[in-house]
């Protein structure tokens, strides 16, 4: 991260704007204790051994590089696209949940769209969050996402 008054500014405005889901984030964070973490560009990462990301305001949860699911550049290009998601958490603050949360965990759970995906070859960017935190992810890091 370049600008290093960011930071402070991301943690405050995910603590008070972005509260319900930075709660539901440490509510998971303390559920995985005992995995690794790091911060992250202001937010605190949690490797897991689950395939795939979850973000949740001030936290990220992706996959442990070291468990043998995925490599180390797949995890790192999932920890720009979560981190994008956290900066969505800041832009729509308590409407998060709905507008982004609940779209992200259907399209990226439920067996239709699963379906879909395989099926007819459809980008997981093609839903509109998921597109929006690639960018949003590669423009504040800098680095490049995983979709």
């Amino acid at each position: 991260m370049k600008n290093k008054y960011w930071i402070p500014i991301y943690i405050i405005l995910q603590c008070t704007w972005g509260i319900l889901q930075t709660f539901l984030g440490f509510v998971i964070f303390l559920l995985l204790i005992k995995r690794p973490h790091e911060f992250y560009n202001g937010s605190i990462k949690t490797k897991w051994n689950h395939h795939g990301g979850v973000s949740c305001g001030l936290f990220i949860f992706v996959t442990d590089e070291n468990a043998g699911i995925t490599t180390p550049e797949t995890c790192n290009k999932l920890s720009v696209h979560e981190y994008g998601h956290t900066i969505q958490s800041i832009i729509l603050g308590p409407l998060y949940p709905f507008v982004i949360g609940i779209p992200s965990v259907a399209w990226g759970n439920l067996p239709k769209f699963t379906k879909l995906r395989e099926e007819k070859n459809v980008p997981y960017s093609a839903c509109f969050s998921e597109s929006w935190a690639d960018r949003l992810g590669e423009k504040v890091t800098g680095m490049e996402s995983i979709w």
